[in-house]
């Protein structure tokens, strides 16, 4: 394991773990804000590390603080530091999401490691419905990808999935100046809202999404030939859909409603 020692007595920053500790309290101070925490709030934490986020939300108006740590050495110091905190020490990417009480209102927060923020997001996106609102930073790209519109360059399948189930918002970038170490790239902050009524396959979704977005390039008619059948040309009557149309050109509804079409079962 590769480590980086930033300051006496604070731990290291492992860099397996991806770890990059955000030590500007005014970006922390804006992060935590823009979860909008009301007193009744059950506030979850992603990867605390040395604290930067976890200080302000333990001292904030929500009714319980939660936070998942991988790092076994950082965990501890944080318990010890506020009591009541309930740490699990445990990765964020083994969590059973779909486990959260639907009795309490929860919102999720995190200063993501970069490499894998996406699928913790995916996986929270259609797994953690009782989290009405996630606030978390991310590498610029990814916030970018996951904002994304139809028709733009950065539109893709991570796009599609979590915009199926959330609003997206990128709320403000923030430069590798604020971290220790130091990032070579720039991150931002996004916020993500629950969407109401949202009863979409993930599954099935997920399916389509790869089969598109493999060949991203290519028409529809190439990428879904070998699905082809009634409903399929069906529903791209309904839509105003066309086979000469590229991925990057269907809206999100267009997938969720070509999910329930083609009805695929694997995962991407």
């Amino acid at each position: 394991m590769v480590a980086v020692k930033e300051a006496r007595g604070q731990g290291y920053a492992k860099r397996s773990l991806g770890q990059n500790f955000l030590v500007d309290p005014n970006t922390s101070r804006r992060i935590v804000q823009a979860l909008d925490i009301e007193p009744h709030d059950h506030v979850l934490e992603i990867g605390p590390g040395r604290g930067a986020l976890t200080d302000i939300l333990a001292a904030s108006e929500a009714h319980a603080v939660y936070a998942v740590e991988k790092d076994r050495e950082l965990a501890p110091r944080l318990k010890a530091r506020h009591p009541r905190l309930r740490i699990a020490l445990i990765d964020a990417l083994d969590v059973a999401w779909e486990r959260l009480s639907p009795e309490h209102p929860w919102k999720i927060i995190g200063n993501l490691p970069y490499n894998v923020a996406s699928p913790i997001i995916w996986e929270i996106a259609h797994r953690a419905m009782p989290a009405s609102r996630c606030v978390f930073m991310v590498q610029k790209e990814v916030a970018q990808r996951l904002a994304a519109p139809p028709g733009s360059k950065t539109y893709g399948a991570l796009s599609v999935f979590v915009q199926s189930y959330m609003r997206v918002k990128l709320a403000f970038t923030v430069g590798p100046q604020v971290f220790r170490p130091r990032p070579k790239i720039d991150s931002a902050v996004v916020v993500f809202t629950r969407m109401e009524s949202r009863s979409v396959d993930a599954e099935a979704l997920g399916a389509v999404l790869a089969v598109c977005f493999q060949k991203r390039r290519k028409q529809l008619g190439s990428i879904l030939k070998q699905f082809w059948s009634q409903e399929l040309e069906m529903l791209f009557e309904k839509r105003g859909l066309s086979t000469t149309m590229r991925p990057e050109n269907l809206a999100v509804e267009d997938f969720q409603a070509l999910a329930a079409v083609m009805n695929l079962r694997f995962r991407p």
